[in-house]
């Protein structure tokens, strides 16, 4: 097993200790299956009482929701509007033309314009964040190609999966119901739930226990994994 780099494959979150087990696939690609992919590499290592969490890029991948850069034509909104995004270190957001295309698809353009004009004005006084709590998990979700992305995906865009919750509860179906599962998105400076078959306070306890980003999302290449009570 390999955590991400300078992570602990352990975490301890309210007095309790914690494995998060990668699990190790070949690249996933838009004709896979998610069920069967799940099944290859999850069905032998998850046990009763574990969490399965499966990155929200696979899920909407196999979905149908990534595009080549080349299928993407930004309008000059979009060109316009990702010059003022800031870039972070873990992943480029909505700072490229093509990223920037997408969000104003999925979420609408009015509502994009609504929370960068409420984002110019709330950084003006020091308060950061607010264009995604308003643009919502939608924006949020979109990853653009990043230097560490794994080939073909360094030359696409990948919205977010569809529907989260309702995936989360096949999936947890399908392997036997002893278990439970959650969509994640989970970077080097936070996470989110997207859907899952825990309670609100089961799913804010897994964004502890996956704060720090153990697996990476780079090329490590583990878009599952497991948590479990050690």
């Amino acid at each position: 097993m390999q955590a991400n780099e300078g992570k602990a494959l352990e975490a301890r979150v309210d007095g309790k200790n914690y494995a998060r087990i990668p699990l190790r696939t070949r690249v996933v690609m838009p004709n896979d299956d998610l069920d069967a992919v799940v099944m290859e590499y999850a069905k032998d290592a998850v046990q009763p009482g574990d969490l399965l969490f499966v990155t929200e890029k696979i899920v909407a991948i196999t979905q149908g929701r990534s595009y080549r850069l080349d299928e993407i034509s930004p309008r000059p909104l979009a060109r316009f509007l990702s010059r003022y995004v800031v870039r972070t270190s873990y992943g480029i957001g909505l700072g490229m033309p093509e990223t920037m295309e997408m969000a104003l698809r999925e979420c609408g353009t009015l509502r994009i314009l609504f929370a960068a004009g409420v984002s110019v004005i709330t950084k003006a006084f020091g308060r950061r964040g607010d264009f995604y709590r308003i643009a919502g998990d939608k924006a949020r979700a979109i990853d653009g190609p990043t230097k560490n992305t794994i080939p073909p995906y360094n030359q696409a865009v990948v919205l977010g999966p569809k529907d989260p919750r309702g995936v989360a509860e096949r999936l947890k179906r399908m392997l036997g119901g002893n278990l439970e599962v959650a969509v994640v998105d989970i970077n080097d400076i936070g996470g989110n739930i997207l859907g899952s078959t825990l309670d609100k306070a089961g799913e804010r306890r897994l964004v502890e226990i996956l704060g720090d980003n153990p697996l990476g999302q780079a090329t490590q290449s583990t878009p599952m994994g497991i948590v479990r009570e050690v």
